[in-house]
């Protein structure tokens, strides 16, 4: 049977309303991305309502064979990547003076509140993930990403024991960072063709103050760069400063729906629509100089 997926009508982390379709998920891994390869659609079961598109590179939109079916674009954001082929030193020198001098405070800072040492700990095998998965679950439960969005470490019992699988084959890398022995902030990627990708990342708001997330990920990066087991490190869908700040490049992408073309599909689409115009209409708006005045004031 086709999974369900729910479509959210979705203001920043909260979800007004959700509509839910069987969808056959098409993601583009972050190889395919590169490489532009033409998309081929598998085939659609009976009881599916179409596809959902992940990471389409936008220069294929027009190429995209729906099939007759209702084309909508959800989603469009840039797919951000670090080329771990060209070395941390000029990795470190594509960014921003202000970057640079920021990982060295953050840092500097985080280790004073250690004792005078970064405590940072990793969990690259099977044995080692089954230390990691427990302490970074505890770290998870205190994240907005699980309490917000319900993108925290899984621990469903088959969750685990595919990220247990992919650390015996060597495609898992996993850190915690600790704060007097105590886990305050996890990364865990996992391999995907020659990219190693930015999956489940979480850290502890008591310390918001310390910044371990990005401590964590900077060190981690420079393990990576050392390594020298994958291409590139991949963002992922999504956009947000960290991924802008620390990437080496990035591809226009979609996120794009394929629908029977049904009454009940076409009244989906067109409320779809209706309101993401709308969050783009207030997005711009509350861009204008009198409106961020008031929101100032309001806030005082």
């Amino acid at each position: 049977m086709t999974p369900i997926v729910a479509l959210k009508f979705q203001v920043g982390a909260r979800t007004l309303a959700a509509v839910a379709k069987r969808l056959v998920r098409v993601p583009f891994s972050l190889d395919a991305v590169l490489a532009t390869e033409p998309l081929v659609l598998p085939h659609l079961p009976e009881d599916a309502d179409g596809y959902l598109v992940t990471s389409l590179p936008e220069a294929m939109l027009d190429r995209l064979d729906g099939h007759g079916l209702l084309a909508f674009v959800r989603q469009r954001y840039v797919r951000f990547h670090v080329d771990l082929s060209a070395g941390e030193a000029a990795w470190l020198a594509g960014l921003s003076g202000s970057a640079r001098s920021g990982i060295k405070r953050k840092a500097k800072k985080l280790a004073a509140a250690n004792g005078g040492a970064l405590d940072i700990r990793r969990y690259h095998d099977a044995a080692a993930f089954a230390d990691f998965h427990p302490l970074a679950r505890a770290v998870s439960a205190t994240t907005y990403q699980e309490k917000l969005l319900g993108s925290g470490l899984p621990d469903d019992t088959a969750s685990v024991r595919h990220l247990e699988s992919l650390a015996a084959a060597d495609r898992l890398r996993a850190w915690l960072l600790f704060v007097e022995n105590a886990p305050v902030a996890y990364l865990c990627c996992t391999a995907d063709g020659g990219s190693l990708r930015y999956d489940h990342v979480g850290h502890d708001p008591a310390h918001n103050d310390l910044s371990p997330g990005a401590v964590l990920q900077v060190e981690a990066m420079r393990e990576l760069f050392a390594d020298g087991r994958f291409a590139r490190f991949d963002f992922t869908e999504g956009e947000g400063q960290h991924k802008r700040q620390f990437s080496t490049g990035g591809t226009a992408c979609l996120d794009v729906l394929l629908l029977r073309r049904t009454l009940g599909n076409r009244a989906t689409v067109a409320a779809l629509r209706r309101f993401d115009g709308m969050m783009a209409l207030a997005k711009r708006a509350a861009t204008h100089p009198a409106l961020m005045k008031l929101a100032k004031n309001i806030r005082r």
